[in-house]
């Protein structure tokens, strides 16, 4: 997680600079006149080129471009506070802190439903896990299908755990959703642990699951590979975003 930490304040670090770089070009010298826009895009485009310079995650470059231009642009539309602060509470509540994870909101298809069927045991008690289960969706169809199976989720976003809830209601024998931060769940308990989350965390859900999972369970991550670590089975899947389920033996 501190590679996480790190890089929001290189991020951060960066809209400074650039903006104190822009701004000194601005009071100190007088050939080059542009309009505030102007001065805007060019501050996003050095921000955007330090960025991939830098090497930071992808999604920086774009978000550095547009975020001071489009700043701008709000301001001269002269929109009311509160529906900035309405968005970012939306925000908030749909995706929780994933400036802290870098795990977005990722909503697992009807084909892994399909996929995990083949995986599960159809008569041995057995206990799954979701790392960040969003709305439950998931969870939901495997309780129903699955009655000798004990189903838990992790989901730290608001709104989804809250449609997780109402939907495993049904089957709150057999199915839990609990609130917080799965880095700090105990995965020793579980015979499956399954994982949706974004290639920044591979490494460490590698180095948890080594270290608490009981060896013959099983991991498997949807679509994000773990750097450096042969899975010994993959599944393709003919979905919406074409992705593939990995697992791995501990």
């Amino acid at each position: 997680m501190l590679k996480n930490h790190r890089s929001s304040v290189i991020a951060l670090f960066i809209q400074i600079s650039t903006i104190l770089f822009i701004s000194l070009l601005v009071i100190f010298q007088s050939a080059i006149i542009l309009s505030i826009f102007e001065w805007g895009v060019a501050q996003g485009l050095l921000a955007g080129f330090i960025s991939y310079y830098l090497r930071m995650p992808i999604w920086w470059t774009p978000i550095h471009f547009v975020f001071i231009p489009l700043s701008i642009i709000l301001l001269i539309l002269d929109i009311s506070s509160l529906w900035f602060f309405s968005f970012f509470l939306c925000l908030l509540l749909i995706y929780g802190r994933t400036y802290k994870t870098q795990v977005p909101l990722y909503l697992s298809s009807k084909r892994v439903n399909i996929a995990l069927e083949t995986l599960l045991p159809d008569q041995d008690q057995f206990s799954f896990i979701d790392l960040g289960s969003g709305c439950g969706g998931l969870l939901k169809h495997l309780a129903k299908v699955y009655k000798n199976g004990m189903f838990h989720g992790i989901e730290s976003a608001p709104l989804p755990l809250l449609i997780s809830k109402l939907r495993s209601i049904p089957y709150t024998s057999t199915c839990k959703i609990f609130w917080g931060d799965f880095w700090k769940h105990d995965l020793s308990r579980y015979d499956v642990v399954y994982a949706y989350l974004s290639p920044v965390p591979m490494k460490l859900l590698w180095h948890k699951a080594n270290k608490e999972m009981r060896p013959g369970s099983l991991l498997i991550s949807n679509t994000f590979i773990i750097p450096g670590i042969t899975p010994y089975k993959s599944i393709q899947l003919d979905d919406f975003s074409n992705s593939t389920l990995y697992l791995w033996k501990m």
